[in-house]
């Protein structure tokens, strides 16, 4: 029997000062391997609007979409946790939609969900939604969902006071009940800081080496997404190289008739 990483787990590797692992995934196989390969949270991010529906921007999804990725990648991991990131509009109206609209996403699998944002509505939320037995990951700092309001994709943290302002909204968050805290686009030394500040894990998404577990967009990750790259994500293969060639010989191959050839008919 596959041990499940759960929040104990994390809290474990925190105290012990070890580092876990986060990647994004939107289908079956994708969540498969990653789960074989020992990443500790597969995360349904809602950067699948852009980078596996071409939107142009993450506010673009939905909920219904999202219930179809998060129930694809439920079925794929066995040993990872799985995480939904709740999208645009689909827990910020009132609580008792967002209890509906993130009870929806557990009942398809998910074992946890991210909420992006720190007020005091957010944080009676987090409340409740640990009440009703579904754990938080928060999401401070530069947090895409609000990039209207804050004028791009803009660094945050960058002074003691905007650093000090972080850290009292993530021992907010802490005290409402999340489990993790997502930073993103915050100095390193922004991060370090909240990070040695907290019981709960922090995750860097471009916050530097000092938090307990790092995430990526597998899609960045494996060279498949090549629109663009962030400055803090590491491409560790070539994937578009690798469906161009394949796609190309193919084409070439059923053109040419040596697709298929005598042991590929009945």
């Amino acid at each position: 029997m596959v041990k499940k990483v759960t929040v104990r787990t994390l809290r474990k590797l925190k105290e012990s000062n070890e580092k876990f692992s986060v990647l994004t995934a939107y289908d079956y196989s994708t969540a498969k391997y990653l789960d074989e390969a020992g990443i500790d949270i597969i995360l349904i991010g809602d950067s699948l609007a852009m980078v596996a529906l071409g939107y142009e921007t993450t506010n673009s999804i939905g909920t219904d979409e999202m219930a179809i990725f998060t129930k694809a990648v439920a079925k794929g991991a066995q040993r990872a946790m799985v995480v939904t990131d709740m999208p645009f509009m689909s827990y910020t109206i009132d609580i008792p939609s967002a209890l509906t609209n993130i009870g929806n996403m557990v009942k398809l699998g998910a074992n946890a969900v991210k909420l992006e944002g720190c007020n005091d509505y957010m944080l009676e939320l987090i409340k409740r939604t640990t009440q009703m037995g579904v754990p938080v990951m928060s999401h401070i700092g530069f947090t895409p969902q609000s990039q209207n309001v804050i004028g791009g994709h803009i660094i945050q943290g960058k002074t003691q006071e905007a650093a000090e302002e972080l850290l009292k909204q993530a021992k907010l968050l802490e005290d409402a009940g999340a489990f993790s805290i997502v930073l993103e686009m915050v100095p390193e030394e922004c991060g370090k800081y909240i990070t040695e500040n907290l019981n709960i894990p922090t995750i860097s998404c471009g916050a530097g080496r000092y938090c307990d577990a790092q995430v990526l967009v597998s899609d960045d990750v494996f060279g498949k997404f090549s629109d663009f790259k962030p400055k803090f994500a590491r491409k560790y293969a070539d994937m578009k190289s690798l469906i161009l060639n394949a796609a190309k010989q193919f084409n070439e191959d059923v053109k040419s008739g040596k697709f298929p050839n005598e042991e590929e008919v009945f």
